[in-house]
């Protein structure tokens, strides 16, 4: 890992911060007015102006900070942001009465992200413990041994990994296609530093990439499409946007990726019992997932939960009837060592962004920036925002405020929002929960360096949606 001297990494912290600070800041000149005209005020109320409110701001950054500096403290990056959400909502619960809410409301808004989380909790307890299922059944050992047996180079499997990536996440989520190819890279690299941290930084960009192209690639298209501010198909407009934001990035990082080829194999491993049938429930969850939301209705996180019981039942079998009879084989253990800095480090984030915004900063934000900055300017922006805070609130926000937008704005939004989180390895669940499954290699320094490459495929990407798509600007 390359020593980064402690000014840089204080000047670009400060930087970040001053840029979230100024994106809510956009708001403040209208605070002390109350809530913009033509809003709800069930859900938020509006008291920005509160030194509370303010305070809780800060809380925010603080937390953020810390989890920034995680690569340098070794704290791990859960701790503070639970610790910030926690005093956001004690800091609300305390002054929002001041302005009219109950505690019954700030109760109902807390149960609101709870919501949430809890969709995203099980979504991602589900796919991890596929992951650590396949990895307990030697898949991705087997998949190492493949590949180096058939001569692929690093670049090679740097470029095998990104294409699957972007394909793949269409199909499945932006989420478990990072974890599931994040392993295979864990697996091949063997610790070989320089060409996980490309190849990750890459699967996510492209599992980003690809899951803004398709109405269940992302959590965001999934908002937009729900709410009818694009068809199925129209989303499909966005491939050679997305496809660019891909290409350009990863074309960059190939002359960086290491020539040489994957460490030779000192011996032969095979699979372990049932993981044939493994691999054939994992790939049946993707589609109870897809299909429970597509078909019936139903949220993404229970076909993933109903295949998690599936494969419950298939290591039952291996421990008491299989031919090897492995008594290890336990899936509660394995759940019991999921990777849970990360998924408690989501609920700090979903609880603390919630906080902000049920005190009006992200609908305020929204407003000012639609009203006074132009669409074009603020889709764009908020596709840059969406790297520090995460891209469901702020599609959230931008929903709720319903901005009169035409087709090529309404897919303008989830476009930068899609994509935008590559940004940083903490803009989006597909770096977050590599940064878990690749600890020690991917942080988010490691990301950092390469930023401004994954910015140019960010700007190329917007570019070529005006020349592909600019024909929908009036409509």
């Amino acid at each position: 890992m390359p020593h980064i001297k402690n000014k840089k990494v204080t000047f670009l912290l400060s930087i970040m911060a001053i840029s979230l600070l100024g994106a809510f800041g956009f708001a403040f000149p209208a605070l002390a007015s109350g809530a913009p005209s033509g809003t709800e005020t069930t859900e938020a109320l509006y008291f920005g102006n509160d030194i509370g409110a303010i305070i809780c701001l800060v809380i925010f950054v603080c937390s953020y900070f810390l989890v920034l500096v995680e690569e340098k403290t070794h704290l791990k990056k859960s701790k503070p942001v639970l610790l910030g959400a926690g005093a956001i909502w004690v800091c609300i619960a305390l002054i929002a009465p001041k302005y009219g809410a109950t505690h019954e409301d700030v109760r109902n808004a807390v149960h609101h992200g709870l919501e949430e989380y809890s969709s995203l909790l099980l979504f991602l307890l589900a796919a991890m413990t596929y992951i650590a299922a396949l990895e307990d059944r030697r898949v991705f050992d087997v998949l190492r041994m493949k590949m180096v047996e058939a001569g692929f180079t690093l670049r090679q499997l740097f470029w095998a990994t990104g294409i699957g990536a972007f394909m793949l996440s269409p199909i499945a989520d932006n989420l478990t296609t990072a974890l599931v190819l994040g392993a295979v890279v864990m697996a091949v690299g063997a610790g070989n530093t320089k060409f996980i941290v490309i190849a990750c930084v890459n699967i996510v960009n492209a599992a980003n990439a690809g899951g803004a192209f398709s109405p269940f690639g992302d959590i965001t298209t999934l908002m937009v499409w729900q709410a009818g501010k694009a068809e199925f198909f129209e989303f499909f407009t966005l491939f050679i946007p997305s496809l660019t934001c891909f290409i350009i990035p990863a074309a960059i990082m190939h002359f960086f990726v290491p020539k040489e080829k994957p460490a030779a194999l000192t011996e032969k491993t095979t699979m372990r019992q049932g993981a044939k049938t493994i691999i054939g429930l994992g790939l049946l969850t993707i589609v109870m997932a897809v299909s429970f939301e597509q078909f019936l209705g139903l949220p993404p996180f229970l076909g993933m939960m109903t295949g998690l019981s599936l494969l419950m039942f298939k290591a039952y079998y291996i421990r008491k009837f299989g031919q090897d009879k492995d008594e290890d084989f336990d899936i509660l253990d394995i759940v019991a060592s999921a990777e849970w800095d990360t998924l408690l480090f989501f609920f700090g984030v979903i609880f603390s962004v919630g906080g902000l915004g049920y005190i009006g900063y992200l609908d305020l934000a929204s407003h000012t920036l639609y009203g006074e900055m132009g669409a074009d300017f603020t889709n764009i922006s908020l596709g840059l925002i969406s790297a520090i805070v995460d891209n469901i609130p702020v599609m959230f926000a931008v929903l709720s405020m319903n901005p009169e937008l035409s087709h090529f704005h309404w897919l303008l939004i989830t476009l930068t929002t899609g994509i935008g989180g590559s940004l940083l390895s903490i803009g989006s669940a597909a770096g977050v929960a590599l940064m878990g499954t690749a600890s020690g290699y991917y942080t988010f320094f490691s990301h950092l360096k390469w930023t401004p490459v994954i910015a140019l495929g960010y700007i190329a990407a917007v570019t070529m949606h005006y020349i592909v798509n600019g024909h929908l600007i009036h409509m």
